[in-house]
């Protein structure tokens, strides 16, 4: 008898941990709008959210490979110049209307210009500033007006920085500072944004192979800790954990996904 009494009860704690982890497991979908979504991390963002059952748009100016990308994923691709705030705000209009709400905002797009400092323009360290990190402002406060008048118990903004943002090589002024102020108004937007239900994370990703490189030689995956350069799925992935509803009690935070590079002491 006893030991009838113990495998049922065996058996009662399974279900119950069977019940527990589909609870855990269980997403909703979501309405996700991506930024500078047609080409590298933000087209790994794209596809993975996707793939995860999400309602997927996202923007970008490359039309050719934005167009391709949507009709391979089923997702809404609307071409639009973040350095625009109409064009992005026009953006972001059509994708709440054509879902009525947008759940998360992962603010990708940036572009890296870098000259000896005496040749920088202020022409072209404005266009980086405006392309970097103005969007990340423009589109969470287009959120938290969306939700001002419509409360909405679940959102997230995730933004993409570098690790750039703490360390540096000559001539990358306006890149730096721009990835640092990205990490610094993540944590601001998450003390704003946490009124509406919004979490505000950041991830900054090291070297990251997006095809904008030379060809790669053994030495630079065998200088990483982790044996590799970074894929633009690792940074994805990531974006993905923390839309997670699961996930809310990460806020304000910025993630580094570099392989162990930036900790590691390299002598020359």
């Amino acid at each position: 008898m006893a030991d009838n009494y113990l495998e049922k009860k065996f058996e009662e704690h399974n279900a119950q941990s069977s019940v527990r982890r589909n609870t855990y497991t269980k997403t909703k979908i979501r309405n996700v709008f991506v930024t500078g979504g047609a080409n590298g991390i933000g087209s790994a963002i794209v596809r993975n959210m996707r793939m995860a059952g999400n309602n997927v748009a996202f923007c970008d100016i490359d039309a050719e490979a934005g167009q391709a990308l949507a009709s391979t994923t089923g997702t809404l691709f609307v071409r639009a110049n973040v350095c625009e705030p109409t064009e992005l705000l026009s953006a972001l209009n059509s994708v709440a209307e054509h879902w009525g709400n947008i759940d998360i905002i992962v603010n990708n797009v940036g572009i890296s210009k870098f000259a000896p400092l005496t040749e920088t323009t202020i022409e072209a360290f404005d266009e980086v500033i405006n392309t970097n990190v103005r969007p990340i402002f423009i589109t969470s406060q287009y959120m938290a007006r969306q939700r001002k008048n419509q409360p909405i118990s679940y959102g997230r903004i995730i933004n993409i920085s570098s690790t750039r943002y703490r360390q540096s090589e000559v001539g990358t002024e306006a890149y730096s500072a721009s990835k640092g102020a990205v990490a610094s108004l993540t944590h601001a937007l998450a003390m704003s944004m946490a009124q509406y239900g919004v979490t505000v994370n950041c991830i900054s990703p090291g070297w990251i192979e997006t095809g904008n490189y030379d060809a790669l030689q053994p030495s630079d995956h065998a200088q990483h800790p982790s044996g590799r350069v970074g894929k633009p799925d690792d940074v994805a992935r990531i974006v993905r954990f923390l839309c997670d509803e699961n996930n809310n009690f990460i806020n304000g935070e910025n993630i580094v996904c570099d392989g162990g590079i930036s900790r590691k002491m390299i002598y020359k």
